[in-house]
């Protein structure tokens, strides 16, 4: 006698988890994704690792080598896509929590007051600052040039460190609740940071990671700067970025659809967007001053649709 004890719903049940994975990348923020890419490729590097561990081979360094971005400018040259791999990659499990975590806190309070776009420029151009003033470092200073050829450099902490200090530069009163702590203000937290990494500058372990920490951090700080002044740093970047992902997007068949709605004239145009800017110029100033908590609900939606808007 043959007996099936297959659950007959436990392809149904993965199916759907995975549809359901896809659907929440497709559909999801750029804060999303960017956590989405961090976590699919630290499972891929913990899978490759236990090959190599099972056959005996050393396949999982080699992969990992090619990820890391290299202080010595020789080696960088035979692997330039590092400058972007590196701030995707972790092959540590707290090393990516951490990471992660600060990333998803200070990420939705950055998509409060800025848009989806600038998030995804200040990760990767926070990321790239910090692997230049990293490599730079290594071959300016003569403390670190004996290192420089062997030393390298993974983890998303540049990147975070950017959007961290962005958030802070743009809102420092927006407030945040730390366990056994309570409510601090975010200035606050980015003080503790920079102070962490200077007293860590002074120790021989992971200096080179402490300098692209800093480096993060100075891109954030100047971005919101510059955009301050009316001036958006990051968008020659960003059409470069569009340019790119444009080659692997399906072009939509033109749909044609009839609306019997009527035009606001110019004038009503005009004068609806200014008071929708004045609004949300008011809801923007009582968060810096008593912090997102203090909003209503309807100005808390205000808000969002004005996120999902830019």
């Amino acid at each position: 006698m043959n007996m099936n004890f297959n659950n007959p719903y436990q392809s149904y049940s993965h199916q759907n988890i995975w549809e359901g994975i896809k659907s929440s990348f497709k559909e999801g923020s750029n804060l999303t994704k960017l956590i989405y890419i961090n976590l699919g490729l630290f499972l891929v590097i913990k899978l490759v690792q236990i090959v190599g561990m099972l056959t005996g081979s050393t396949i999982d360094d080699v992969i990992v080598r090619q990820l890391m971005v290299p202080a010595y400018p020789e080696t960088l040259i035979r692997q330039p896509w590092s400058v972007f791999t590196y701030m995707f990659l972790h092959t540590e499990f707290l090393h990516i929590l951490m990471n992660m975590l600060w990333f998803f806190w200070f990420g939705r309070i950055f998509l409060t007051y800025l848009d989806q776009k600038k998030l995804l420029s200040v990760y990767l151009i926070g990321g790239l600052t910090g692997a230049a003033i990293y490599i730079f470092s290594y071959n300016l200073f003569p403390a670190l040039q004996d290192a420089k050829f062997i030393a390298y450099a993974l983890g998303a902490s540049a990147s975070v460190m950017a959007v961290v200090f962005a958030v802070v530069v743009y809102a420092p009163n927006h407030t945040i609740h730390l366990i056994f702590i309570g409510p601090v203000k975010i200035k606050y937290v980015a003080l503790f940071f920079i102070v962490t990494d200077l007293l860590y500058l002074s120790e021989s372990v992971n200096i080179g990671g402490h300098i692209a920490h800093l480096g993060g951090a100075f891109y954030g700080w100047l971005f919101i700067s510059q955009l301050r002044k009316g001036k958006d740093i990051s968008s020659g970047f960003n059409s470069l970025i569009d340019s790119f992902f444009n080659l692997f997007r399906r072009k939509k068949k033109m749909k044609v659809s009839y609306k019997n709605t009527r035009k606001m004239s110019d004038e009503e145009y005009n004068k609806s967007k200014k008071v929708n800017q004045e609004e949300l110029n008011r809801i923007l100033d009582k968060i810096a001053k008593s912090g997102y908590d203090s909003l209503s609900k309807e100005e808390k939606e205000i808000l969002f649709k004005s996120s999902n808007q830019k």
